[in-house]
């Protein structure tokens, strides 16, 4: 029984490693700058545990700007609170113990711990330059502060030296003052400055709709929940916020991250479901499924692959029945790529058909994009496999992680429509239980 259960967790272990491997590989030497909600810390064990995973990134390559917030009921409240000099004073100190506390977890590097044999340098400074929020109606907000500019220069050099940074929720002003900001400002601010990969808002809270976790949202997507979401807590709700500015404004990503589960940052990051919501500022924004109006513009796309042998040949009547399992791209009301998901459900796998990019948008991502748009609606869908039979693609579906199968391998029902004139190679992605 023991023997059992240790193969069964090698297994997930291995199969852990496998699904990893290409989001370590994709993130190396890429910047996440993370902000960290004011209530983590309060859990001493999982934030212990949280800063050890923080440092697992730095370890595997990743650039890493933490931004802390500190556990005082005016922080919630910046910008737009007052901040007076003795409360200044309170949120100077708490800054300088939130920095201290998370320097000494990052420097744990006993034997049996997470961080055994690590090192992890880490450095703080004035890297925020701000100015005072002034009077606004009448209300002199004394030293709340906005941002001026982020020192992104000095931050890069920092980074190139393997350093990780950590950024307090306070700006400096070149007269010498000190201004209280908001966190989550600051993190969207540096994000943007450095133009990161990633920004990532660590929180004790997870959007939903309904009783279903939210997992991703595009831009059009965001701004409406926000819109229809007024009860969300106030400072969730400035993190998604700040999430859709920043995602509208060059950075790729965004994240917002219940981190009241052990893990779960590298959930997100590292599994391909993830656990948290994704705001995407360019990933299927143009993606929708394929409507009857779109047939004649899905012809126009493959024809000319059709004639070169590219592609099975698709007659009108063929596609109105199948358009039910097509997704296309759409720019400018032209069709610049599609691809089929067609479901074996009984097997449990999925046919990736048709996929086709318009030449002009050749090495622009548009197949890697249907092909993560398909994979996550397959495993919505219940779909553990996925297949495809090519003669021209073989080597860009195995850089996608598919591996070379044989024909005994499919459905029966799809092997006996195989054409053995055409040759094609099999394929076949393993997309996991969860």
């Amino acid at each position: 029984m023991n023997s059992e259960h240790n193969a069964s967790s090698s297994s997930l272990t291995v199969s852990g490693f496998r699904q990893a491997a290409p989001y370590i590989h994709a993130f190396r030497g890429k910047t996440f700058v993370i902000a960290i909600d004011a209530a983590l810390p309060e859990d001493v064990s999982h934030f212990t545990a949280l800063i050890h995973d923080l440092a697992l990134l730095h370890s595997l390559g990743v650039r890493l700007v933490l931004v802390h917030d500190h556990p005082l009921p005016h922080a919630r409240a910046l910008p737009l609170a007052v901040t007076d000099g003795r409360t200044l004073d309170l949120l100077r100190s708490a800054a300088g113990q939130m920095r201290s506390h998370i320097e000494a977890l990052l420097s744990m590097g006993l034997p049996n711990t997470p961080m055994a044999g690590a090192v992890v340098r880490v450095v703080s400074g004035n890297f925020v330059i701000a100015r005072p929020l002034g009077i606004l109606d009448g209300l002199d907000y004394q030293h709340s502060g906005q941002i001026r500019r982020i020192e992104h220069q000095a931050i890069r050099r920092c980074q190139e030296q393997e350093t990780m940074v950590l950024l307090p929720p306070l700006g400096y002003s070149p007269s010498g003052e000190c201004f209280a900001l908001a966190a989550q400002e600051v993190a969207a601010a540096t994000a943007r400055a450095l133009q990161a990969e990633k920004l990532i808002y660590l929180l004790p809270h997870s959007l939903h709709r309904g009783r279903k976790a939210i997992r991703e949202l595009n831009l059009d997507q965001a701004r409406t929940f926000i819109r229809r979401r007024r009860r969300l807590p106030p400072h969730v709700s400035a993190a998604l916020q700040h999430a859709l500015e920043t995602c509208s404004r060059g950075v790729r990503r965004c994240h917002l991250v219940d981190c009241r589960a052990d893990g779960a940052l590298l959930l997100e990051l590292f599994t391909r479901d993830g656990c948290g919501t994704m705001i995407s500022a360019d990933s299927y924004e143009d993606l929708r499924p394929a409507a009857v109006d779109d047939i004649g513009g899905i012809i126009e796309l493959i024809a000319p692959l059709e004639a070169r042998g590219f592609l099975v040949s698709r007659p009108r009547e063929v596609l109105e029945r199948d358009l039910k399992h097509f997704i296309v791209v759409e720019r400018d009301g032209m069709i610049i790529a599609c691809a089929a998901l067609i479901p074996f459900p009984g097997e449990g796998m999925g046919e990736i058909g048709c996929l086709a990019v318009h030449p002009q948008y050749h090495d622009q991502g548009y197949g890697r994009k249907i092909l993560e748009y398909l994979e996550r609606k397959a495993a919505a869908a219940g779909l553990h496999r996925l297949f495809v039979l090519t003669t021209q693609a073989l080597h860009w579906f195995r850089e996608q992680g598919f591996r070379k199968a044989e024909l005994a391998e499919l459905p029966i029902r799809r092997q006996d429509l195989y054409n053995y004139q055409r040759r094609s190679r099999t394929l076949i992605k393993d997309l996991g239980e969860g």
